[in-house]
């Protein structure tokens, strides 16, 4: 194992949840009512940022979204990627519930509840828009929480550290064909241009440019590299904080006409993620893994890479639509169902290794 390596993963294990991350769930519902509220008051001022478009990307957006994912790449360590064989059965079931369960078992939930059991409940002009925007948020596995899901679980830093990089890789490659698939397969019409610009603005870009200023910071030392961390670290979320914002103003009026969907749409979420949780960790125990690396599967295969989710949303079906609405309500219940699996992973501990 590299010393940089180590030193990453150590300082990964060590990073404390912030403020903002553990009340997330209470900014994103502030920013629910703020949106909502501004977007009634200002309705020319958000209609004007709406037409801020190139070749069907927001320039706002896009520039709040590289604000938003870019200090979270810069964690990944890539030189991790050698450290895959020391973990080969905890990565192996992660990988599997990542990117053969969670993406597909989502479309299937969003088939059964928003297409059929939730349909008479719901606008029909948006029903394949919200399916798609389920498919999204389940089609990229979280990047940076996870660290912190971790660490609550006292899962294995080094586990954690290189499933990241993995997932990331594969992502670069992967995310653009699955999404297609599935929403083709949902019998929803595939923008394939808007999805590869997507994809190359929102991972492949972004992964270049944060591992060029990680390589950069770590020349001028650790301390420059953690400095650097925790001054951006704030930028991230501020960011997200303010796409939300300008979403709901976009879909304040649909809300307000029917404020069910949010609670709806968090159903096939919340079984996502009990379900592939639950797999993941049954999993490794029955492969004779260590809870450290089980207790980490486990989270990193429920948890979604959010930002990038509403990213592409936006980006396919547009501020106002159902898809984008879709992925924001997965924002909204991430941190309290997750740390709700943190939980259940650190009471079963004993049951875990009584074998």
């Amino acid at each position: 194992m590299s010393a940089q390596c180590e030193v990453t993963a150590k300082r990964a294990a060590a990073a404390p949840m912030s403020v903002f991350e553990r009340y997330l769930s209470l900014w994103v519902a502030l920013c629910i009512v703020a949106g909502i509220g501004f977007g009634q008051l200002f309705p020319g001022l958000f209609q004007a940022i709406g037409r801020l478009e190139v070749a069907q990307v927001n320039l706002p957006v896009g520039l709040l979204i590289w604000v938003m994912i870019i200090p979270m790449l810069l964690k990944v360590d890539f030189s991790a990627l050698g450290q895959v064989r020391a973990h080969v059965r905890g990565i192996g079931v992660t990988l599997f519930v990542n990117w053969l369960v969670k993406p597909f078992s989502m479309a299937l939930l969003a088939w059964f509840f928003i297409r059929h059991l939730f349909a008479p409940l719901l606008p029909a002009e948006q029903i394949d828009s919200y399916i798609a925007g389920l498919i999204l948020l389940a089609a990229a596995p979280c990047t940076a929480m996870v660290f912190v899901w971790s660490r609550l679980t006292g899962g294995d830093p080094l586990f954690t550290l290189t499933q990241v990089a993995l997932n990331d890789t594969i992502m670069v490659f992967a995310f653009a064909p699955l999404v297609g698939f599935l929403l083709g397969l949902s019998a929803i019409h595939v923008p394939w241009a808007t999805l590869l610009i997507s994809v190359g603005l929102y991972i492949v870009l972004p992964v270049i440019l944060a591992q060029f200023w990680r390589r950069h910071l770590l020349a001028r030392g650790q301390a420059a590299f953690d400095a650097t961390l925790e001054r951006i670290g704030p930028w991230s979320i501020a960011a997200l904080l303010a796409t939300l914002v300008l979403l709901f103003a976009f879909q304040g009026e649909a809300i307000l006409r029917q404020p069910l969907v949010i609670a709806l749409l968090a159903v096939p979420i919340l079984v996502q993620v009990f379900f592939n949780s639950g797999l993941a960790y049954l999993l490794n125990r029955a492969l004779g893994e260590k809870h450290e690396v089980a207790g980490p599967s486990a989270l990193i295969g429920a948890s979604n890479f959010f930002e990038l989710a509403v990213a592409t949303a936006i980006s396919l079906f547009g501020f106002q639509s159902g898809a984008a609405l879709a992925t924001v309500v997965g924002v909204l219940i991430e941190v309290p169902v997750m740390l709700l699996v943190v939980r259940v992973v650190n009471a079963t501990r004993p049951w875990y290794e009584r074998r």
